[in-house]
């Protein structure tokens, strides 16, 4: 089993990914973010925010570098920006502006793709860990490790919001509103810790 995939590099691969990505706590953050929605647009927002999070880290993972380098855009950059994207999202969440339907008919699957998919699933942290362990990887073993715990971590983070309606259903509206209010103020601090860890980067660079 080793020769076919390395078990220490799987390892690490997923217990790294599933700490950054947290599917667990995306859990609160999805509901804030389709409480407005039916139980199939919330299945379908799922749906497509995973794939759009799949996508992106494997995009990343084959030209993710080449890219950057193209751009010659630095990983602190990209953090930094992923950072401020967050911190208007968690401003909507905290004002309450994504509380009701307005202005979201017909855009549910943009809410799935931006900010759901990326950044707060495929976020900086998650894109430059994958970026990592494929400049690590070197064998087809260790490639067959890589993807196996890609895949495995997004199949977490499914079953996390796909079974998040049933927390829906407990905490009902007012809930699930308090839900959204809390994910919002967690996910200003999220913001803030990548924009500090980018700037802490540049200074000490300079």
């Amino acid at each position: 089993m080793s020769g076919v995939l390395d078990i220490q590099l799987f390892a690490s691969v997923f217990v790294t990914l599933f700490v950054i990505m947290d599917p667990p706590g995306t859990v609160p953050i999805f509901l804030a973010l389709t409480g407005s929605m039916t139980r199939q647009q919330r299945t379908r927002a799922a749906r497509q925010a995973i794939l759009v999070a799949f996508g992106v880290i494997v995009g990343f993972a084959l030209f993710g570098q080449s890219l950057l380098n193209y751009l010659h855009v630095s990983v602190e950059a990209l953090q930094g920006a992923g950072g401020l994207l967050l911190l208007l999202v968690a401003m909507e969440l905290l004002t309450g502006k994504m509380d009701s339907n307005e202005g979201y008919e017909g855009t549910q699957g943009n809410v799935a793709l931006v900010p759901l998919g990326t950044p707060l699933l495929a976020g900086p942290g998650a894109i430059v860990a994958t970026m990592v362990f494929v400049q690590q990887s070197t064998e087809p073993s260790d490639w067959a490790a890589l993807a196996l715990g890609v895949v495995l971590v997004h199949l977490c983070l499914w079953l996390s919001m796909r079974f998040a309606g049933v927390i829906h259903r407990v905490l009902k509206d007012s809930g699930t509103m308090l839900v959204s209010r809390i994910a919002g103020l967690l996910l200003a601090a999220i913001a803030v810790q990548l924009l500090a860890d980018a700037v802490l980067t540049f200074a000490r660079q300079v």
